[in-house]
């Protein structure tokens, strides 16, 4: 235990008599530390924590915080919220208000449904897919995250294969104890970015599939974007079939484009799931989509959601502030400019310590992939990863104030910058990054 980071220290070791595992979350824990950070407070693109440092934040809660820590617009929509009465399970105008300017800016949307998380969103989806179509399975594909709960919680993450004889069927690798092992029957895996297993898939068990559903940036596996042509593949497969499309944007929305990932490539799915970024750092998601789609969701239809804390006034009111800033003209200017500068950046010093590393991303998300330094185009070339490099590279830049998550050594993760990231922010970013690099060797 050495001094600058006793507290922290203490305090895990506290937390862990109480907490299972010392976290609130399993991916809380940051595995190239060996545990969590603990904060003080956070301000723009920087984290204070209990030892008195300041740390440069490429992780921003996940992906949740876009446009920064102690957001202005965010911290005012939750006075208000306040001076409402704290006041949960009623309706407000703000909801219908959030609601509309989602419609307008996300393609597909034509209603919506709040939600509370990511896997709430698209266990929802998924539901509203099934009682559409009448069909129980699902086609997704490997290295795509959409949460834990039981439908989905298969093949995401998981070492690299040499050989692949069920071609172009992955073998439904589950990834959590207490899944009942015949839900297997209901998921069907298959490679990213490989138009011919997506027609043989479709050809062969299309009219048993109730949706296909995917990351249309794979930004779960650090940054796979989909090959010229992947999502319009997709988009014409599955309307020939009746099949349900359903993007999940829980990562990508807004990263790029104000209607994300599906704005930014020209294809409209039939429904998407947002979250992360739609309230800076609140929890809240969203279901939207077509509106024969979302009919179905009680008490509309016949296919249950609902809950107590579902589009909550604090998010609500967040995400007003939040949609509103990312609206403003030039916004995504100044998020392409950052990122180019950003990646560049790393890509040169990686390039010039002769450290072998891959820089992916697209608009305010990446991946670094290390040891790996051709283009990374499905989940198997990200699987490659040296972990222990990657271990050994957080811990220099957390050393020196710059704040990379890690989520295990064989998991890829993704990394980001906010909109609060400021050129003179990169820069010192990279000085600090170099002089990482120049002394990881010998950490």
């Amino acid at each position: 235990m050495t001094p600058e980071t006793s507290k922290s220290e203490t305090l895990f070791e506290f937390a862990s008599q109480y907490l299972v595992a010392g976290v609130s979350g399993s991916a809380r824990l940051n595995a190239a530390l060996g545990r969590p950070v603990y904060l003080t407070h956070g301000d723009g693109c920087r984290l204070y924590d209990v030892d008195g440092r300041t740390y440069l934040d490429y992780n921003l809660s996940h992906g949740a915080s876009f446009l920064g820590h102690n957001h202005p617009g965010v911290r005012k929509a939750i006075q208000q919220a306040l001076d409402m009465g704290v006041i949960c399970a009623y309706e407000t105008e703000h909801h219908s208000q959030v609601a509309e300017t989602l419609c307008r800016l996300v393609p597909c949307a034509e209603q919506v449904r709040f939600a509370n998380s990511g896997s709430e969103a698209t266990f929802a989806a998924l539901r509203v897919a099934r009682a559409v179509t009448g069909r129980a399975k699902i086609l997704k594909f490997e290295g795509h995250f959409h949460g834990l709960h039981d439908a989905v919680v298969w093949n995401a993450h998981g070492p690299a294969r040499e050989t692949f004889p069920t071609y172009p069927y992955v073998p439904p690798q589950v990834e959590s104890a207490g899944v009942p092992p015949a839900l297997a029957d209901l998921v069907l895996v298959i490679p990213w970015n490989d138009p011919a297993a997506i027609r043989q898939a479709l050809r062969e068990h299309g009219d048993e599939l109730a949706a296909v559903i995917c990351e249309p940036v794979n930004y779960n596996s650090g940054c796979i974007p989909p090959a010229p042509g992947l999502l319009e593949l997709l988009r014409a497969e599955t309307a020939q079939r009746g099949i349900c499309l359903i993007f999940d944007e829980v990562l990508s929305a807004f990263r790029m484009a104000p209607g994300g990932a599906q704005a930014y490539y020209g294809v409209t799915p039939d429904l998407c799931t947002l979250a992360k970024a739609v309230a800076n750092g609140l929890p809240l998601a969203v279901v939207a989509g077509k509106r024969e789609f979302m009919q179905v969701l009680s008490p509309q239809g016949p296919a249950a959601h609902s809950g107590t804390y579902s589009g909550h006034l604090f998010a609500i009111l967040a995400a007003r502030a939040a949609l509103h800033d990312i609206a403003q003209p030039g916004f995504y200017d100044r998020i392409a400019a950052t990122a180019d500068r950003l990646y560049r950046g790393l890509t040169a010093l990686f390039a010039a310590h002769g450290v072998p590393a891959r820089v992916q991303g697209l608009g305010a998300r990446f991946g670094i992939y290390f040891g790996v330094t051709h283009e990374v185009q499905a989940y198997q070339d990200a699987a490659r990863i040296d972990g222990e490099l990657g271990y050994r590279f957080i811990r220099a830049c957390f050393a020196r104030g710059v704040y990379f998550h890690n989520y295990g050594k064989l998991a890829l993760g993704h990394h980001g910058f906010s909109a609060a990231h400021t050129p003179a922010d990169i820069d010192e970013t990279l000085t600090r990054v170099e002089d990482a690099l120049k002394t990881m060797g010998k950490g």
